[in-house]
This record gives C-alpha cells, sequence and structure tokens, in this order.
C-alpha cells in the first residue's frame, strides 16, 4: 500500500486529496513540523530534503516533490482522469503547477522560512513583511491566468486543482483579502464540497 508522509497546513495535503480523488488506498504517517520532526535522522532516510510530502510506493521507493506525486497518482488511476488528454491542456495545468511551486510557495515560505535564503534578523523581517504584498499579486495572477472557469481547466477537474486549492488555504494567513478575488473564492467553495476534500478534513489532515 502507498504511504503518504504529511504535515498539516502544508502542501503534502494536495497528495491527500489527490489520492482520494484517485480512490487509491493509502496509508498516512504525520511528520510533527513542531519538534521538528522533518530534520531528525529517521525522516531524512525516507526523505533526505527534510520535507513533505513524500509518498512511499510498495517496492520501497520514495517519490518526492509534490508535482511529481500528484503527477505519479493520476498515472496509477487513468481512469479518474486527473490529467488531461489533450497536450494544451495539460500543459496549461502543468504550468499552474510549476508556477504555485516556484513563485507563490516560494512567495508563502518568506514569511516563515526567511533562513533559507539570508542570516540576519532584519532580513527576515523584510521578507515577512514583504509577504501580503507578493501573495497578493499571486492570488491576482491566479484569478487573471491560471483559473479557467470551475477549475484550472475549467469544467475539468484535475491534479492541479488540489494543488491550488492547498495554496490559496494559505492567502487569509498571509494578509491577503481573499474578497477581491471572487474566482478564487468561488474555486474555494466549490473544492470544500467534493468529497476527497470532505474525507481530508475527517481525517483531521487540513
Amino acid at each position: 500500500m502507498l504511504t503518504l508522509y504529511y504535515a498539516t497546513g502544508t502542501i503534502s495535503i494536495a497528495a491527500a486529496i489527490a489520492l482520494e480523488e484517485a480512490g487509491l488506498a493509502y496509508d498516512t504517517v504525520r511528520v510533527d513540523f513542531k519538534s521538528a520532526e522533518q530534520t531528525k535522522p529517521d525522516y531524512l532516510g525516507i526523505n533526505p530534503k527534510g520535507r513533505v510530502p513524500a509518498l512511499a510506493l510498495e517496492d520501497g521507493t520514495v517519490v518526492t516533490e509534490t508535482g511529481a506525486i500528484l503527477d505519479y497518482i493520476a498515472a496509477l488511476a487513468p481512469d479518474a482522469q486527473l490529467v488531461p488528454a489533450d497536450p494544451a491542456h495539460a500543459a496549461h495545468m502543468r504550468g499552474a503547477m510549476y508556477y504555485l511551486a516556484s513563485t507563490m510557495h516560494v512567495a508563502h515560505a518568506h514569511k516563515m522560512r526567511g533562513s533559507r535564503w539570508a542570516s540576519q534578523q532584519s532580513s527576515f523581517d523584510d521578507m515577512t513583511a514583504k509577504v501580503p504584498q507578493t501573495m497578493a499579486a499571486c492570488a491576482a495572477y491566479v484569478e487573471a491566468e491560471i483559473l479557467r472557469g470551475d477549475y484550472v481547466l475549467g469544467q475539468a477537474f484535475s491534479i492541479a486543482d488540489p494543488y491550488l486549492f492547498v495554496v490559496c488555504n494559505w492567502l487569509e494567513g498571509d494578509s491577503v483579502d481573499v474578497s477581491l478575488y471572487p474566482g478564487i473564492q468561488t474555486f474555494m467553495a466549490r473544492m470544500e464540497q467534493r468529497a476527497s476534500v470532505r474525507a481530508v478534513r475527517e481525517k483531521g489532515m487540513l
């Protein structure tokens, strides 16, 4: 059986939602960030990067990086149609995911993970102060360019949607006025109605 290593409130929850959407059986192991469990030898033996998610396969192989895990889940369950067959649609889906990984997630991380990029407290403070502005700019881009209707691909649900849902859950905590982005608000409400999101909430992961 698949085993998902996750931490609450992190991007790893996107993988859990995708597993539910795919109808795949999986176990979960919570990684306690408060006690820095992700930096301890036991977890580093699973994911040397010290981050979540990590997806352990039945043969012992471990897949890391959210986008790779989401693509793997979609490949395991082709009947769920979590990746579009049309190349242009697939490119938009992955373009959205790469943007979330390389830009929006990084902007969010500046609030609490400044030590990845700097050493001085003044630098940390400056990065933290910038987060509401940078995350608002990201939200505006999502609203204008990423969402194409109900979901990232319009009417069709894809693996980009759990990714976007989790990242947009951070906006309010990053002092972004979500009411300025009605498309995101509608998307988030729609996602909350999906059985996959309800299941993950019931498990206490969200």
